[in-house]
């Protein structure tokens, strides 16, 4: 690794403080900004209780105040705080414990969308404007155009409600298969999409054609050339969308009831837990900073001509 790439990687890091802490500082104060407070929900809750509650959390102090606090507690010993609705549970420990299910989920769901949007977008450019090419154009562009919760209900109402053959919790048995693949279908049709056009464009370079009329062989051409070039952008995108199914897809999680980061969120949310909002923010923003990072080093290491500036 030269010194260039290292001076690179450095200045991203630097863009990745920076990026982190704004999405800190935004989310912070939208999040007091918005009326009403966490204890407000509470079922018969006294004005007295309330505002011990308050004291008892640091919110009945000035807001700036409050996000000093939050920020040195982040800083110097990475503590997100104590929830406000899961009494006597840390963010952190929340959110580490629904990570282990999300993980699972989205990286399975990652590679599967990887591997069959590769193959099947790059049979798609060899067999152009044939029925296989067709077909698979059809079906992509409707995986494309779903929204992730309508294929979830439709997946869930099919195989769960009607035909049985797996369970609808996701927290049960084989209960995450429904979920991998709803998670898997947007990102496999796009990256089809994109391979093949990818691999369009690169078949109609002049080296290709070159290596044709020397007589190199078709499978070299498509291997060893062709496929390889068109995975660029492909491990551009892989990268953020790794981020973003990692974390957790909201309503996915929601609706198969998995125990993830995603149904944490969402109900940290409803209820108005601040530090569960903040730290699951958080960890969002940072794994999409830091997979854009990687995704700009593979992007280098596939294609050494790349110069990283």
């Amino acid at each position: 690794m030269n010194t260039k790439t290292l001076l690179y990687i450095g200045k991203r890091i630097l863009l990745m403080i920076l990026t982190v802490w704004i999405v800190i500082t935004v989310t912070f104060f939208v999040t007091r900004a918005v009326p009403g407070g966490p204890f407000m929900g509470e079922k018969a809750i006294s004005p007295a209780a309330q505002a011990a509650l308050e004291a008892k959390y640091g919110l009945d102090k000035p807001v700036f105040e409050q996000y000093i606090t939050y920020l040195t507690d982040i800083v110097t010993k990475f503590d997100f705080g104590p929830s406000l609705k899961q009494r006597g549970r840390m963010v952190i420990d929340i959110i580490m414990d629904g990570m282990e299910t999300s993980a699972v989920l989205g990286v399975t769901a990652a590679f599967i969308a990887l591997g069959i949007g590769v193959v099947l977008g790059a049979v798609a450019a060899l067999r152009r404007n044939k029925l296989i090419d067709r077909i698979i154009m059809v079906i992509t562009t409707a995986f494309v155009s779903m929204p992730s919760f309508i294929m979830g209900s439709l997946l869930l109402l099919t195989f769960s409600l009607w035909l049985g053959w797996f369970p609808a919790n996701g927290n049960a048995e084989g209960g995450l298969v429904l979920p991998i693949v709803t998670l898997a279908l947007y990102p496999t049709a796009y990256i089809t999409r994109l391979t093949r056009s990818s691999m369009l464009d690169v078949l109609g370079q002049d080296y290709i054609r070159t290596a044709r009329a020397k007589g190199v062989s078709g499978t070299k051409i498509i291997f060893g050339h062709a496929l390889k070039n068109s995975l660029i952008p492909v491990i551009t995108y892989f990268g953020p969308m790794l981020a973003y199914i990692v974390t957790g897809s909201l309503v996915v999680e929601k609706i198969f009831a998995v125990p993830g980061v995603g149904r944490d969120f969402v109900n940290s949310i409803t209820s108005r837990d601040y530090p569960l909002i903040m730290g699951t923010t958080i960890v969002l923003a940072a794994l999409i900073v830091i997979m854009n990072l990687v995704g700009d080093i593979l992007y280098k290491v596939v294609d050494p001509r790349i110069n990283l500036e």
